[in-house]
């Protein structure tokens, strides 16, 4: 017993074992296992490592954005002058990644909290007994006036009539403002912190720069009527209803190379705003909200109600850094390395079942012992050696 343990112990520290391998000459076979691993080998070299970079690992940034808008507008509405700054046309006004410019819109002055008749076309009546009750709109006081032929409710008053939208918009000046992008990212896993304000971008450059695509792609600075334009939009279209756009500010960048080449891109997508081009929702076109300035006057409540109509601007930032890294190169050419036995699965396929001669290539292949008819130890060693003389 204690020799078949210490046998045991001795072949399995001190002997190799390595599998048999048949050579076969034959051209159609070769090829085709040629022709497997040269797909293989261009799918490693091509897809894996030149594609998809897998000798690289892989971070996401952290991102913050700031904006700053610039522009002044001016109205004349029925012989009312008004100029509009930064503070009248922008919400928030705080500079999110997210805000809206107001470009159009309808305003009720002198409202103040009362009874008055509804609009006509709205809670329309011929007698008292029409307006009873209230709704989730108004509350009627039941009343119904018979100049109006509308239902008499508690509201705000003079109700808001918004049936008639400005149109040419009121503020087209607001194409000509400018939007000031700045955006910082960081790479915790390399430890890599960027700004959009890359070397070169100074305070000289960007008092006289304007973003163009060609001609200056890393100015932070853009023209509101060209951000609409690389959209896909129309100005005035927008303008009157309002509609939403996307900025993008792409960071995909190698630290394989100097940190410095790992520069924004800027890209623009129409949400939606234009009804007749390619916004395809019909039951609520544009953007649009209501606000209000409220203020006393001798010592009654009041307000002014604006019911604006803007373009929404988000700012997206989309961030991916790759890096050389020891742990995804072997792992890729491990991979890739079992990869290359497809083609040994697909020609030994080919050999024991497709060609002509493949009980031949089985027997080659395959070597066959009977348990019950002959000792292993003993009849295969000696079939072997006498094999091995002849």
């Amino acid at each position: 017993m204690k020799s078949q343990i210490t046998n045991a112990l001795s072949d399995f520290f001190f002997e190799y074992e390595t599998p048999r391998q048949v050579l076969v000459r034959n051209r159609r076979v070769g090829v085709v296992c040629r022709l497997i691993q040269l797909g293989v080998l261009a799918y490693i070299i091509g897809w894996v490592f030149i594609y998809e970079k897998g000798y690289q690992s892989t971070d996401t940034a952290v991102s913050s954005v700031f904006t700053k808008m610039k522009g002044v507008g001016y109205t004349n509405v029925t012989g009312r002058e008004r100029v509009w700054d930064v503070a009248d046309y922008v919400f928030p006004p705080q500079g999110d990644s997210s805000f809206v410019v107001m470009t159009n819109y309808i305003i009720t002055e002198g409202q103040s909290i009362g009874k008055c008749p509804e609009l006509k076309g709205k809670h329309n009546c011929s007698s008292d007994a029409d307006c009873e009750g209230g709704s989730f709109k108004r509350e009627m006081t039941g009343v119904c006036v018979n100049t109006t032929k509308t239902c008499e409710v508690l509201a705000w008053c003079p109700v808001e009539d918004d049936h008639n939208i400005p149109d040419p918009p009121l503020l087209m000046s607001a194409e000509n403002y400018t939007l000031f992008i700045k955006n910082s990212v960081t790479f915790p896993l390399f430890g890599v912190s960027r700004s959009n304000l890359v070397e070169g971008i100074d305070a000289k450059y960007i008092s006289k720069c304007l973003y163009d695509p060609k001609e200056a792609p890393l100015c932070p600075i853009f023209r509101l009527g060209d951000i609409v334009k690389l959209s896909g939009f129309n100005f005035e279209t927008i303008a009157q209803v309002g509609g939403a756009i996307g900025i993008v500010v792409d960071w995909t960048c190698n630290f394989d190379v100097d940190v410095k080449h790992c520069k924004p891109t800027y890209n623009f997508h129409g949400l939606y705003g234009n009804p007749a081009e390619t916004d395809k929702v019909r039951a609520s076109v544009g953007y649009n909200f209501r606000y209000a300035k409220h203020y006393l006057e001798n010592n009654v409540q009041k307000r002014t109600l604006l019911k604006v109509f803007g373009i929404r601007f988000d700012i997206i930032v989309q961030s991916l850094a790759r890096k050389f890294d020891i742990i995804p190169t072997l792992t890729a050419i491990g991979s890739g390395v079992g990869i290359f036995g497809v083609a040994t699965v697909v020609c030994d396929l080919v050999l024991l079942y497709l060609l002509p001669k493949r009980e031949f290539y089985k027997n080659m292949k395959f070597k066959y012992t009977d348990t019950q008819a002959q000792d292993p130890d003993s009849e295969a060693g000696s079939i072997e050696t006498d094999l091995s003389k002849k």
